[in-house]
C-alpha cells in the first residue's frame, strides 16, 4: 500500500499534525499510518560548502585568491543531526513513500530546510506543500485537505536558495578579504563579514562616533506662568518666524541661543499683561496596524524589555506549542480580503476578559471590507500575526504578556480612531509670544481597548499642566517668568527597539546609490 512521507521542520510539529490527523503508531523517530509516514528535520540539517576541488586552505586567504566564486555549491551534513538525516534519507527510499509532503514552517527558511534533503537524497518523488498559518488542529486538517504543488511555491524555493548563496558569497568573500587585510602584517586575524551583521554594526558604530564626537552647546528658553479669570497656565516663548536652518539638527523655535537675547525677553515681559488667541480644532488618531514580526520585537523591548529574539521565541512558543497566534516570521500587517468570516469565528472564541470588545466590534459593525486590514497586496508569504481563537492555558507570564499585545492589537484594529480636541493658545505681550498646548481626549475609540476615557472638563493637559479655559480676547497676567539654562543632548545609543526601527530603514542612510 502506498503512502505520503511527511516532513515537518520539527519534531513537536510532527506530533501535531499526526494528533490532528489521527490514526498513527509511533516509531522511534517517526509515526505511521496507513496513508502517511510523518517525521522531521531538527532545523537545518545541510549546510553549503564550496566543492573540494574549488576551496582554498584557510592559511591561502589572500587577495589573490579572491573572489570566492565556486561554479556550483555541495551540500554537507551537520555533524550533530546527521543521525536524523539518515533517518530521512532511509523513510524517502522506501519503496511504498510514492510521494512527499513538504509540511516544514511555511516560509523561506522553512522552503530551504526541505529542499536541502530532497536535493542531499536526489529524490525524484512528487512534492506538494502543507501551508499551515496556524498550528490548531482544525487549520491542520484544513492544510491537509488543500495541499499545493511543489510548482505554486518554485519562487519562494528560488528566493531560499538564492538568499542563502548570496549570503553564502557575501560572508565568505567579506570574510577573507578583511581577515587578509588585518593579517598583513603578520600573524592570522580573522575578521568576520555578514550580510546582516555588517551594515548593523556599521550603524551602532556611526552612532557611537557621532557621541563621542558630541560637543554640547548651552541654550535658554523662557517659560512664563499667566494668571486667567478661570486659574493659572504655563507657555514658552517661541520665535514666529522660525525656520529650522540646514544642518543644526538642535534649532528649534523654543531654543534661544544668546543668554542677553533670553534675558532681554525676560525683563521685558515681566510682570506684563498679555492678550490671548486661541485655536481649537478636533483632531482623530488611527489605531496601529497588526503586527508584523518586527513590529512586535519593537513593542516587546519597549513595554517589557523582552530582546528581539525572546519575543521571536515566546511568539514561536505561543504559535506552535500552544496554538493561540498564527505564524509570527512574517512581514505582512495586513489580513487576506476573504478573511472576514474567520475573524468573526476569532472574535467569538477569545477569552472571557477580549469578549466585550469583540462584542462592541460584532454589535457595531465595525467588522467589514477595509482595505487598510483586509488587503491581498500587502501580504507576502503570510498575513499579520492574530490571535487564532484557541482558549490559552498555561502560559507563562512572559507568554502571557505577548499573547495579551497581539490580541488587544488585533481587537484595536477594528475600533473607532480616538477622537481629540486639540487646543493651541498664543499669548502675546507686545511683540513677544508664548505657546501653550492641550490636547482633550473626546471619545476614547480603540484606546478604550488600552484602559482610556474620555477626559472630563473643558481644558488639556500639556507637561501634566491642565491647560484653563479661557475667554476670547481676555487679558492675563503674567505671575512669574523663568529663564531655563539647558545643554544640547548627543544622540541617545540604540535600544533595541530603537536599533530593529533603524535596520528596518537601514536603506535610506546609503547616499551613494
Amino acid at each position: 500500500m502506498s503512502k505520503q512521507l511527511v516532513i515537518a521542520e520539527k519534531p513537536s510539529v510532527a506530533q501535531d499534525i499526526t494528533r490532528a490527523l489521527g490514526g498513527f503508531s509511533r516509531e522511534k523517530d517517526y509515526f505511521e499510518s496507513d496513508d502517511y509516514v510523518v517525521s522531521s528535520a531538527v532545523g537545518h540539517l545541510l549546510e553549503l560548502v564550496v566543492p573540494d576541488e574549488f576551496e582554498v586552505k584557510r592559511g591561502k586567504w589572500t587577495f589573490g585568491h579572491l573572489p570566492v566564486i565556486p561554479p556550483h555549491f555541495t551540500l554537507k551534513p551537520i555533524e550533530k543531526t546527521q543521525d536524523r538525516l539518515k533517518l530521512l534519507l532511509r523513510l524517502l527510499k522506501r519503496k511504498d513513500i510514492d510521494g512527499i509532503i513538504n509540511a516544514c514552517d511555511a516560509g523561506r527558511e522553512g522552503e530551504l530546510i526541505f529542499n536541502f534533503i530532497v536535493e542531499h537524497a536526489k529524490s525524484t518523488k512528487p512534492v506538494r506543500r502543507l501551508w499551515l498559518q496556524s498550528m490548531t488542529p482544525a487549520a491542520i486538517r484544513d492544510g491537509f485537505q488543500r495541499l499545493r504543488q511543489a510548482s505554486e511555491v518554485e519562487g519562494l524555493r528560488n528566493a531560499a536558495v538564492c538568499r542563502a548563496e548570496s549570503d553564502w558569497l557575501i560572508g565568505i568573500n567579506g570574510t577573507r578579504a578583511m581577515t587578509a587585510f588585518n593579517s598583513k602584517s603578520g600573524g592570522f586575524h580573522l575578521t568576520t563579514v555578514g550580510r546582516v551583521q555588517t551594515p548593523t554594526l556599521a550603524i551602532v558604530v556611526e552612532r557611537e562616533q557621532r557621541i563621542r564626537a558630541f560637543q554640547p552647546r548651552d541654550y535658554w528658553e523662557v517659560e512664563a506662568a499667566f494668571a486667567a479669570g478661570a486659574g493659572n497656565y504655563v507657555g514658552r516663548w517661541f520665535d514666529e518666524a522660525f525656520r529650522k536652518p540646514e544642518g543644526d539638527e538642535h534649532a528649534n523655535a523654543y531654543r534661544l541661543w544668546d543668554k542677553s537675547q533670553a534675558e532681554a525677553i525676560v525683563a521685558r515681559c515681566a510682570g506684563k499683561t498679555g492678550v490671548v488667541e486661541e485655536d481649537s480644532r478636533p483632531s482623530t488618531q488611527l489605531s496601529p496596524l497588526l503586527f508584523d514580526l518586527t513590529s512586535l520585537q519593537r513593542e516587546a523591548n519597549g513595554r517589557f524589555g523582552f530582546s528581539a529574539r525572546t519575543t521571536l521565541q515566546l511568539a514561536q512558543a505561543l504559535y506552535e506549542r500552544h496554538k493561540v497566534l498564527t505564524y509570527p516570521r512574517t512581514d505582512s500587517r495586513a489580513l487576506p480580503e476573504d478573511y472576514l468570516d474567520t475573524v468573526r469565528r476569532v472574535l467569538g472564541e477569545l477569552p472571557a476578559e477580549y469578549a466585550p470588545f469583540a462584542r462592541q466590534i460584532v454589535d457595531g459593525g465595525w467588522l467589514r471590507p477595509n482595505k487598510r486590514i483586509f488587503n491581498n497586496r500587502k501580504i507576502s508569504d503570510h498575513f499579520a500575526i492574530i490571535p487564532t481563537g484557541a482558549q490559552a492555558k498555561s502560559l507563562s507570564e512572559a507568554e502571557q504578556k505577548i499573547y495579551d499585545l497581539v490580541t488587544r492589537r488585533f481587537l484595536a484594529v477594528f475600533f473607532p480612531a480616538a477622537e481629540y480636541r486639540v487646543t493651541t493658545r498664543i499669548t502675546r505681550i507686545a511683540q513677544d509670544a508664548f505657546k501653550s498646548e492641550g490636547k482633550v481626549l473626546v471619545a476614547p475609540g480603540w484606546l478604550a481597548i488600552y484602559g482610556k476615557e474620555a477626559e472630563a472638563g473643558e481644558g488639556g493637559e500639556e507637561g501634566g499642566r491642565t491647560l484653563v479655559p479661557v475667554a476670547a480676547g481676555e487679558t492675563v497676567r503674567t505671575e512669574e517668568i523663568t529663564l531655563k539654562t539647558q545643554q544640547t543632548r548627543p544622540p541617545a545609543r540604540f535600544s533595541e527597539a530603537t536599533l530593529l526601527s533603524a535596520m528596518e530603514g537601514a536603506g535610506k542612510m546609503v547616499d551613494d546609490e
